[in-house]
């Protein structure tokens, strides 16, 4: 095995400078609190070793790799698609303690902190274990498994050397057309700061320092998914009290679970970036919720701050920024920060507040005394024990929209199914965005289970056929068409139209033609508009971006398990619709936020429709209500009024279902 102790470390930087190491200084002693440990090595640094530790450059931008060293540079990153050469376990943990030798050759040998956007697992590994996007685990309402998914992903990161995920990502969508809506939890700032909660455990542990542990960072800060017509990266206009109502309790909780890390957004508020606010990230994240970790920008963040780019390094700075992710250009960066710390336009306590808090996350992981990678992880990466629990996060994120009778669950005496359609046998377009690469593509190949293999190897005596498009379907005793949203991720993602292109729905219509009933399991990263789809359809699943382990999705449509996805976001009818959010003044929604079927049994025959109402009660919390139910209390619900709990709510848009 491949293992160096903290002692290891500085034996290489002694080797390297030319001196012993002295394990009497206070920061290199692990029995040293880490306040004393802190403030000993920051009593030592130079200017120039203080801005290293704020500056975070990708690994493809370094050039040479001494640069680590030649500039101190506290934090390394993989942004999207930013791999080793060998993508492979063993191949990113090579490379990550490669540069920590370079970082531990340095005089004060301060090792780096590695990010990456491992946001539905360690998604940039070809092997890894990929999970549900976060709209999925919204889905379950489970946050245990948010907290199981996070631990697994954690361990795999931690398997290639990586100390650090820009996750969770806590923003409350409020607008479909955005493209990052998948990244979050869902439009509910209850479930978002549940969940968010729960992955900041499973990532974190219960404090900082556990080897099998990543540092988590909750993101973004604060607003992202606000923005007006859901454009990314745009202008989220609303008052201080909404933004606190709605966007502010996910980073409450996940204080509260001890993040270390705040990644800022790239949005404004009513015109201002977040980047450049000392309100936002000052005033109220580090003072009023008394925030400890560090703030860390999103991806050249702050050159979208107005000004030349000298006065972006010190607004952001003096607004409370700590550490500076400049992909490309760490030289100019540095530059600038010193010129300006010299210039006296940033304050050196300023200076060592963001530096100190960096430190003290780096000595609470214990980067110190483990600096490489523990290769006894390393081979965890992708196994099957983590494939199970990523396979029961798809089973529990299944939402089922709609049935007609007779069509759910699958039986294992058919004889033949026929399935078709542009995510039946893809895996890329199964796991979406950020997936190998940054925006994923639809020819992504790694280790998993397509849809189409699920389900042949939990029917074995069922014979499968395929098709892309739907044909060769007639004759078959049922169709399953699993198609949706070819990948995306920011910016590219942002759409005005939500209904699917013809001819990805196209083979639902070919196959219901050819006189067979056809099951569609629905690939998307948010509700789309789906009157196209609707009456071909003798059943309609909603299975989000369920990641590789497509068995889930078989284990629930052969009836191994039951439906129990309720939606995390309201589903609307029609684009006019958008955007729509429970507790709106006017909701009518095709399916209500939380709503989900659960039975397959079918009705009998004089059973009446159950009528579902969305309901919104006088504090802004949504219902869905059976108001059948409702009816036999009041006998009434021409008025629209109805008794719930008590209380009076004024119902809101009304379907029929069986």
């Amino acid at each position: 095995m491949f293992k160096r102790s903290w002692l290891n470390a500085l034996m290489i930087m002694s080797m390297v400078v030319g001196h012993a190491p002295c394990i009497s200084q206070p920061y290199l002693n692990p029995k040293t609190p880490v306040s004393l440990r802190v403030e000993d090595l920051l009593s030592r640094m130079t200017l120039e070793e203080k801005i290293g530790q704020m500056t975070q450059t990708d690994r493809g931008a370094l050039t040479p790799e001494s640069d680590i060293a030649t500039f101190y540079l506290g934090s390394l990153l993989s942004g999207g698609g930013s791999a080793p050469a060998e993508n492979s376990a063993k191949g990113w943990a090579d490379m990550y303690d490669r540069f920590q030798t370079i970082a531990l050759s340095t005089r004060l040998a301060i090792p780096l902190l590695y990010g990456v956007d491992a946001v539905h697992g360690h998604n940039n590994v070809k092997g890894a274990v990929i999970f549900p996007h976060n709209i999925g685990l919204g889905a379950t309402r489970n946050p245990e498994l948010a907290r199981k998914a996070a631990e697994i992903t954690a361990l795999e990161v931690a398997g290639t050397g990586i100390d650090w995920t820009f996750a969770p990502c806590v923003a409350v969508p409020r607008d479909e057309r955005w493209g990052r809506t998948y990244e979050a939890f869902s439009e509910d700032p209850e479930v978002t700061a549940l969940l968010g909660r729960a992955a900041v455990n499973g990532f974190q542990g219960d404090s900082l320092g556990v080897p099998d542990r990543i540092l988590a960072c909750a993101k973004h800060y604060i607003g992202d998914g606000g923005t007006l017509g859901g454009k990314d990266q745009g202008d989220t206009q609303v008052d201080e009290a909404t933004l606190r109502r709605i966007h502010l309790p996910g980073y409450i909780t996940a204080i509260q679970a001890g993040v270390g890390s705040v990644m800022a957004s790239f949005n404004s508020w009513n015109g201002e970036k977040v980047h450049g606010s000392h309100k936002l990230l000052t005033g109220l994240l580090k003072n009023e919720l008394g925030f400890k970790g560090f703030i860390v920008s999103d991806w050249a963040g702050i050159d979208q701050l107005p000004g030349d780019y000298h006065s972006d390094v010190v607004q952001s700075i003096n607004a409370g920024l700590d550490m500076v992710m400049v992909p490309t250009d760490y030289r100019t960066f540095v530059r600038e920060l010193l010129a300006a710390v010299n210039a006296n336009e940033i304050p050196m306590a300023r200076i060592d507040d963001a530096v100190r808090r960096i430190l003290t996350v780096k000595f609470q992981l214990g980067l110190f005394e483990r600096p490489y990678t523990n290769r006894e992880l390393t081979a965890e990466l992708g196994s099957a024990g983590h494939r199970e629990v990523a396979r029961a996060c798809v089973r529990e994120s299944l939402v089922l929209l709609a049935k007609k009778e007779a069509v759910l669950p699958l039986s294992h005496n058919l004889k033949r199914i026929h399935v078709a359609g542009n995510g039946a046998d893809n895996i890329g377009n199964q796991c979406g965005g950020w997936t190998i690469s940054w925006q994923g593509a639809d020819t992504v190949v790694t280790a998993g289970a397509t849809v189409v293999q699920a389900l042949r190897a939990e029917a074995p005596g069922v014979t499968f056929t395929y098709s892309l498009d739907g044909s060769g379907a007639a004759g078959a005793d049922l169709a399953v068409a699993v198609i949706g949203e070819t990948p995306y991720a920011e910016g590219q993602g942002d759409r005005q139209d939500l209904h699917l292109d013809a001819g990805i729905v196209e083979p639902v219509r070919t196959m219901k033609k050819a006189g067979v009933k056809t099951v569609v399991v629905l690939l998307s990263g948010r509700p789309l508009i789906i009157d196209s789809i609707l009456p071909y359809a003798d059943a309609v699943v909603a299975a989000w971006l369920p990641g590789t382990e497509g068995s889930g999705i078989a284990d629930v449509l052969f009836g191994r398990f039951p439906f129990t996805g309720k939606l995390p976001h309201s589903w609307p009818a029609a684009m006019a619709d958008i955007p729509l959010n429970w507790g709106d003044a006017v909701y009518r929604p095709l399916y209500p936020f939380g709503y989900g079927l659960t039975g397959l049994q079918d009705p009998a025959a004089s059973a009446a429709p159950i009528l579902l109402g969305a309901a919104v009660e006088e504090d802004g919390r949504s219902l869905l209500l059976n108001l059948n139910k409702a009816m036999a209390r009041t006998g009434r619900v021409s008025d629209w009024q109805v008794q719930v709990n008590r209380q009076t709510v004024k119902t809101v848009g009304v379907r029929r279902d069986r």
